[in-house]
């Protein structure tokens, strides 16, 4: 289980959980992803906002605070499975608070492991997609993951983010103890940017203590908003996309039949295939690190 965590907004949590849940889905493996965020946009990212399958979080809400079953949208893509959020989590916050005044910091912060935990085994692969600025909903995602990606842009504000997270992962370490840090995910940067790659690295490297126990993800995922929009506006992932792109006749010639076509961005094909090494790194991270600790 992997969440994708940063304290700071827009730095790509969203658009790597999805992307890399459908990258890593396409390969077989069953995959689940959950949106803890209450603006629910995993469910814009997937296509299904305003569907049957969007109950704003409703039942993710309801495994957390009561411990009901989870019920997730099912069969979102080919092996892939949605515990979907929105604005029924909008006192999330408020009810795991009212748990901690009374001391209850062990059952407050694994209700969210203990949702997931009768169905865990049906998954190779669940990625957790955390909101900005929600400690108390950071530290669910903490005590049930067992690995953490931290997605970031270049940016003074996206490393301030990523510090409080280095904070909070300590800490929640006491809680959950077999938690590990897989590393952090540069997003919307230069695809030549050595001097900002190197910088973040750097950054990685003093908050959790040595190159070698936080590396930064070799793939990065260049800036492309047109894509992006593009993707949200469709209801695709960026290699759906592609994939549509593809299939579409010629622009220019498609404009001589009479057709109005949507223009593609340059940037979909690269997009695309970072995604696409990067699911593979972490599947590659996830691997070795597990051959490691069965070592140990």
């Amino acid at each position: 289980m992997v969440a994708a965590i940063n304290e700071k907004g827009g730095v790509g949590k969203t658009s790597i959980t999805a992307n890399l849940a459908g990258q890593v889905a396409a390969t077989g493996r069953r995959t689940l992803a959950i949106d803890l965020n209450r603006q629910g946009n995993l469910s814009r990212d997937f296509g299904i906002r305003r569907t049957p399958q969007d109950d704003q979080g409703a039942a993710l809400r309801s495994a957390i605070v009561e411990g009901t079953a989870l019920q997730v949208a099912a069969d979102v893509r080919p092996n892939l499975d949605v515990a979907v959020g929105g604005s029924k989590l909008e006192d999330l916050t408020l009810t795991i608070t009212m748990l901690l005044t009374r001391g209850d910091f062990h059952e407050a912060y694994l209700k969210l492991a203990a949702a997931i935990a009768p169905i865990a085994h049906e998954y190779q692969l669940i990625v957790i997609d955390c909101p900005p600025e929600s400690p108390v909903l950071d530290n669910l995602a903490l005590a049930a993951a067992r690995w953490v990606m931290i997605p970031t842009k270049s940016d003074d504000g996206s490393l301030d983010g990523m510090e409080l997270v280095a904070q909070r992962f300590q800490q929640m370490r006491q809680i959950n103890p077999t938690m590990q840090l897989l590393g952090a995910v540069l997003f919307a940067t230069g695809t030549n940017a050595k001097a900002i790659h190197g910088k973040v690295r750097k950054s990685v490297a003093d908050l959790f203590g040595g190159e070698d126990k936080s590396p930064l993800f070799q793939q990065h995922i260049r800036h492309a908003e047109r894509v992006a929009v593009d993707c949200r506006e469709m209801g695709m992932l960026v290699h759906e996309l592609k994939d549509f792109a593809e299939q579409q006749p010629n622009y220019w010639t498609a404009k001589r039949s009479g057709l109005n076509p949507r223009p593609m961005s340059a940037a979909l094909d690269g997009l695309a295939t970072d995604y696409l090494n990067l699911a593979k790194e972490l599947l590659m991270v996830i691997a070795q690190s597990e051959q490691r600790g069965a070592q140990a």
